[in-house]
């Protein structure tokens, strides 16, 4: 019964945030609250639980908040304006080159082994370019959630530390085998790249004509004659201090990936210091900071909303249920081809549990019973790695996608319909290489 609960928790969550019904907070509060009223809790129990999920997404939260307001303001001040130019001037407005570049760049920006991370340096940075080519922010998502993801089966990343703890190996032995499907992976996203780059071009050219391309040779034009309109149009802009915001980016960026100091600390750090060089009046400051607090504050209470989601759900011991009883239901012929038939099935999983639930709950019960028809241990656990983490950031259960949307300012249900069908089929063909293989 506590599966069926929480499975129908999931489940309405899901449906609500793909139709646009209603916000997240209220899909993520009052759906689980109602789930878990159902399930026979105590309000007082829920609260506790409420506490635990807070705990685990507070950090997170504050992230959002200074991570936008920093990004808001580096962006105020004109930093990613050259950059913008300099790559639609190398590109000439090919928008396939634009798609490739970001599977490129998302993937060197993932080798920390942080999403967060991933999308505080990418989003930033791309998504005014794909607006100003006028390419759908979606495709962003998704090019820098594919890459991400691939990137992600490093021995340092939370999937295979996870799988490493559950089975008891070493790390490093069990990253190895997963380098050429690391490879193939990439190879893939660049392919879906190129299609669906060359996609948004023609849609982009029948909607509004050659005007992206004019526009990037006009740009063009300006560079070679030296002239720098990358400000032109922005009155907040600090062409003068260009260097001192991007030595201050990048040292906020590499205190975030060496984890010396908390996220959030550093995204504070870092505003501090850039309010006052760009901004040296108070008026100017606190008007930056309006113009950014509503998106930095809507992003932070989705978060903890996430977090009370979470709470609950792994409190009442839904998630556990739902990856033990889903198991058990399954017939007992499927048993020899379960781990294969879960893997295939992996990103959809990913919708309704979390990383922990994942691989600490339905992890080890999927591996025992197919260790009994005499699967090998890691083929179990590369089938579901494989078959999972490509979809890792398409899930509403994942923080670092809140902080892609608030980055971004899209919808979550949309990038779900956007995004799943590519993921959950490249990774279902991930995972028939990795038998052809031999992997699996």
């Amino acid at each position: 019964m506590l599966s069926l609960i929480g499975f129908a928790t999931i489940l309405t969550i899901v449906i609500l945030l793909i139709k646009g019904k209603v916000s997240p907070i209220i899909a993520m509060v009052l759906i689980p609250l109602l789930g878990a009223f159902i399930a026979g809790f105590g309000l007082g129990e829920i609260g506790e639980y409420f506490n635990q999920g807070i705990d685990q997404v507070i950090d997170v939260a504050i992230m959002f908040i200074f991570a936008i307001l920093f990004f808001g303001v580096m962006s105020d001040a004109g930093l990613f304006d050259p950059l913008i130019n300099k790559m639609i001037t190398i590109s000439k407005g090919n928008i396939i080159a634009v798609s490739v570049a970001t599977v490129l760049i998302a993937a060197v920006a993932q080798m920390d082994g942080s999403g967060a991370s991933t999308f505080l340096i990418t989003i930033p940075a791309l998504l005014p370019l794909y607006k100003r080519l006028h390419m759908n922010p979606y495709l962003l998502l998704l090019l820098i959630a594919g890459s991400a993801a691939i990137m992600n089966m490093t021995p340092w990343s939370g999937p295979l530390g996870r799988t490493a703890s559950v089975l008891d190996v070493d790390v490093t032995e069990l990253w190895y085998p997963l380098i050429p499907v690391q490879i193939i992976g990439m190879v893939l996203m660049i392919g879906i790249a190129v299609f669906l780059g060359y996609r948004e071009r023609r849609r982009i050219k029948e909607q509004f004509g050659n005007q992206v391309l004019d526009a990037a040779a006009a740009l063009e034009e300006t560079a070679e004659e030296g002239e720098n309109s990358s400000f032109t149009e922005n009155s907040f802009a600090r062409p003068k201090l260009i260097w001192v915001n991007a030595i201050l980016a990048v040292g906020v960026v590499a205190l975030l990936v060496s984890g010396i100091i908390p996220a959030g600390f550093a995204f504070m750090i870092g505003l501090t210091i850039a309010l006052p060089i760009n901004y040296p009046k108070m008026k100017d400051q606190t008007e930056r900071i309006k113009a950014h607090s509503s998106s930095a504050l809507t992003m932070a209470t989705i978060i903890l909303a996430a977090g009370s989601f979470l709470g609950i759900l792994t409190g009442t011991g839904m998630l556990d249920a739902i990856a033990e009883d889903g198991v058990a239901a399954m017939p007992e012929a499927v048993g020899p081809y379960l781990y294969l038939i879960v893997g295939a099935l992996g990103v959809p999983f990913d919708l309704l549990l979390s990383t922990d639930a994942y691989y600490f709950a339905l992890l080890p019960v999927v591996e025992q019973i197919a260790s009994g028809f005499g699967t090998a241990t890691l083929s179990t656990a590369y089938a579901m790695i494989i078959g999972n983490i490509v979809g890792t950031f398409v899930s509403p259960l994942a923080p670092a996608v809140w902080l892609a949307l608030g980055l971004s300012g899209l919808e979550m249900g949309r990038h779900i319909k956007y995004s799943l069908p590519w993921l959950w089929g490249m990774s279902v063909v991930l995972l028939i290489i990795a038998v052809l293989i031999g992997v699996v």
